[in-house]
């Protein structure tokens, strides 16, 4: 199948560097002029289903970029990572060399364990490897935390260790094949 894997369009706490997790906050203008660009390049594209998080920044942007052509479907395996008593705090505070360990599995301060994270987006990979066919085209809008721990699996990486490899943009958009038969 293919999926295409987005992440939100900025919010006022990404542009001021604030820890979102599970909050619910909206796009800020530069987040839906991010998206109106996302949804000029994707003009071309043919989605069968949209799978999206509930929080509003992701309902936002799926809404911008494919409205009501195609079904929208909410998915809570695609939340953003619990982030505990970081919520709300600046991003300097936390440390993603000590949180994005897999071997270490960090869950201090009440966030999330990534491997909890993996084992969601498997879940829900397996999910939809189990319900669509390989002709399936799927648009993902969702999170840092689960794009990149979606990434990782399809792309079938080793899970081990450190697992940070950049930052991912708001907006930002990867196409991949995947078969989970």
């Amino acid at each position: 199948m293919h999926i295409t894997l987005v992440r939100h369009g900025q919010t006022e706490e990404n542009f001021k560097g604030i820890i979102q997790g599970r909050s619910n906050n909206l796009l800020n203008d530069t987040g839906r002029r991010q998206c109106k660009y996302l949804r000029n390049k994707f003009l071309d594209k043919k989605f069968d289903y949209c799978y999206m998080s509930p929080l509003v920044r992701c309902v936002e942007t799926a809404f911008i970029l494919v409205g009501d052509k195609v079904p929208i479907i909410r998915d809570d395996r695609l939340l953003e990572r619990d982030m505990g008593e970081l919520e709300g705090r600046p991003w300097e505070e936390y440390n993603t060399y000590k949180y994005w360990d897999y071997d270490l599995n960090c869950s201090d301060r009440e966030i999330e364990p990534v491997q909890d994270i993996f084992k969601r987006c498997q879940n829900f990979l397996s999910y939809i490897g189990d319900k669509y066919d390989n002709n399936t085209s799927i648009l993902i809008v969702t999170h840092g935390a689960p794009y990149r721990a979606l990434r990782y699996l399809i792309r079938g990486k080793k899970l081990k260790g450190h697992l940070l490899d950049g930052r991912i943009e708001n907006c930002n958009f990867e196409e991949f094949e995947y078969n989970n038969k």
